[in-house]
């Protein structure tokens, strides 16, 4: 719906000298100790994939269009697949899913205009979702609960005047009335609402239950009769971090909250009161800022992942935020990609923006080095330089300038040949401290760890 890595890195200055081009590094050689300790962590196989954009064409035609994808997905290593709202919308065949109307209504009943959704019908939609399962993939619902769409007008008593709140959707589940809908006889209001659609009371028993309470709810349907794994929550500022709380008590799964704020306090404070993981807006204008603006230490201390890695999910790109990195989207990916966070890939650059074959580069480079606790290496407006603690780890180097550049930094091998696996770079070997001097080519990244 249209609507900052940092890294918790630990301050780490054991590099010595730089260069661009032609320098080596020198300074006063270190003494040979033992490099910092490798972690015993390994690495997270999870990246996720969003199979969707605004305005994806209209026809009933995506489900399908997905469940030809598939194959190729699986063998890029993508894990879970976060599908759009799958229920009739006000907007009928036309609607992204962000209007709902019938919550159970995939595709199947002639209402608000159309038997099929946008994407399809209930039964392309279940043929995807049972395909997917099959070839191993998590997937990850969109539920929008803050508000709905399409219903007949009705006279509210509470506002004295009529809303667009009697909903009788030909499915026969979760009828809906101003009862419902801010204002009622429990509060006027709660946190936000969205524009001038009806604003659903979660406070309400009955929306509590239809939603995840009961066994005939919203969630529990979507879980148990479609296979989905976990949740993606939008427009998660219009209500309390209770309500999240309570589905995901209610039903499990993952959750990954829609909380679209560059503060990374308000973000964390969101997190924290939820429990859900949250997609980690501050990274992704952290990000942008650094790479675009040419200045790489504004990733110091920025995003979630720099606070509370478990719970921040990484992106650049979305079906609201397509177009943020006009210039530097494959040196952003190589970041999220070997950094802490669950990584999303988004549909349109890996099917059409971005060169796909360095994209799965980067995805396999993740699967097989990028693990444990994160360590800031050097930064300087042009240069960003981090390690990876675990086993095997890694050490990523963004460069943003016009030349090529390089820097000596203490790794966790002691005497190791280490391989650039981006291709760009010979085979360098570390000293007995772990030290070496790593290379990066410019307006580039490289991505090192044991041949």
């Amino acid at each position: 719906m249209n609507k900052k890595i940092a890294l918790a890195f630990i301050a780490f200055s054991a590099f010595a000298g730089c260069s661009k081009k032609s320098s080596t590094g020198g300074g006063t050689p270190e003494p040979v100790t033992p490099p910092p300790a490798i972690e015993a962590a390994v690495p997270d196989p999870a990246v996720m994939f969003q199979p969707f954009y605004w305005d994806v064409p209209a026809g009933g035609t995506w489900w399908d269009h997905l469940n030809g994808k598939l194959d190729s997905w699986k063998t890029a290593g993508f894990t879970a697949l976060w599908i759009p709202p799958i229920s009739k919308g006000q907007s009928g065949q036309y609607s992204m899913g962000y209007d709902p109307y019938d919550y159970f209504d995939f595709g199947k009943y002639n209402q608000m205009g159309s038997v099929e959704t946008r994407f399809g019908s209930d039964a392309e939609l279940r043929s995807l979702l049972s395909n997917a399962k099959a070839k191993g993939f998590k997937l990850i619902a969109d539920i929008v609960l803050n508000h709905n769409s399409g219903g007949e007008s009705e006279f509210n008593p509470i506002a004295n005047s009529n809303n667009w709140t009697k909903f009788r959707p030909l499915s026969g589940k979760f009828n809906r009335s101003y009862e419902h809908f801010h204002p009622n006889a429990i509060h006027a209001n709660d946190e936000d609402k969205f524009g001038g659609f009806p604003d659903l009371c979660h406070h309400s028993d009955y929306v509590k239950n239809w939603f995840w309470g009961s066994p005939e709810s919203v969630g529990r349907y979507y879980r148990d009769s479609l296979g989905f794994d976990g949740w993606r929550f939008d427009f998660v500022k219009g209500f309390s971090p209770d309500v999240v709380k309570q589905w995901n008590s209610a039903l499990g799964g993952f959750s990954i909250a829609e909380y679209w704020d560059g503060n990374l306090d308000l973000v964390k404070a969101y997190v924290n009161a939820s429990g859900s993981g949250a997609f980690d807006f501050p990274l992704m204008y952290a990000l942008r800022d650094a790479l675009n603006g040419s200045d790489l230490t504004k990733l110091d201390g920025a995003g979630l992942i720099g606070v509370n890695p478990s719970k921040a999910y990484t992106f650049l790109a979305n079906h609201d935020v397509d177009e943020i990195f006009p210039q530097n989207k494959l040196k952003a990916y190589a970041f999220i990609l070997t950094a802490e966070g669950t990584p999303f890939v988004f549909y349109k650059d890996f099917e059409t923006v971005v060169d796909q074959s360095k994209l799965n580069e980067l995805i396999q480079i993740r699967k097989k080095f990028a693990a444990g606790t994160t360590t800031k290496l050097y930064s300087s407006r042009t240069e960003f330089i981090f390690r990876r603690n675990g086993t095997p780890g890694l050490v990523t180097y963004i460069n943003n300038d016009v030349v090529d550049v390089q820097r000596k930094v203490q790794t966790t091998w002691a005497s190791k040949v280490l391989k650039d696996y981006t291709g760009a770079n010979p085979d360098i070997t570390t000293d007995a401290s772990g030290f070496v001097t790593v290379a990066c080519k410019a307006n580039s990244y490289a991505v090192y760890a044991p041949k």
